[in-house]
């Protein structure tokens, strides 16, 4: 197989925590959900003295099988960061406080948020994201992280 078709970044099954203070980390998928989770865990983390880490979770698209990687000028990682920066503008403007930080995390969104809630104070996600059911009061990502989480879980629903 030629090299250029090799999954470019294999997953790292346990990537190590940010060292820091402690945070809370925000699930952000440029939903107006995420949009209004991370606007309130904004307003939250100064008053519990945490940081908030706002972190947006990538894979690669289901059309790619079997370990193959079509050549692209695009990579689901770019869009992650653009989406995770996005969300922060939309939510501080241009600069942002010195205790928020942005990270983006290969994987599942929902287990990535459960695994790094072993290292978090508090996760806050939207009610729902990009799923396809309207109307649902918790979508699957965040019914799955209050269920799972390591720490208190804040669900906060859009408007």
């Amino acid at each position: 197989m030629p090299e250029s078709l090799r999954d470019p970044h294999p997953p790292d099954p346990h990537p190590e925590p940010e060292p820091g203070p402690p945070a809370m980390i925000v699930g952000v998928d440029g939903s107006n959900s995420s949009i209004a989770a991370l606007r309130y865990a904004a307003g939250l983390a100064p008053r519990l003295d945490l940081h908030v880490r706002a972190l947006a979770v990538w894979n690669y698209p289901s059309f790619v099988y079997g370990g193959y990687y079509p050549e692209l000028d695009w990579t689901p990682e770019d869009d992650a960061e653009r989406i995770v920066r996005r969300t922060a503008e939309e939510v501080f403007g241009e600069v942002t406080p010195e205790w928020f930080a942005t990270r983006t995390r290969r994987g599942r969104p929902a287990e990535a948020l459960i695994d790094e809630s072993t290292h978090a104070e508090m996760i806050v996600v939207g009610s729902r994201g990009h799923g396809g059911f309207a109307g649902l009061l918790l979508g699957s990502v965040s019914a799955a992280v209050a269920e799972h989480a390591h720490c208190p879980v804040l669900v906060v629903h859009g408007r």
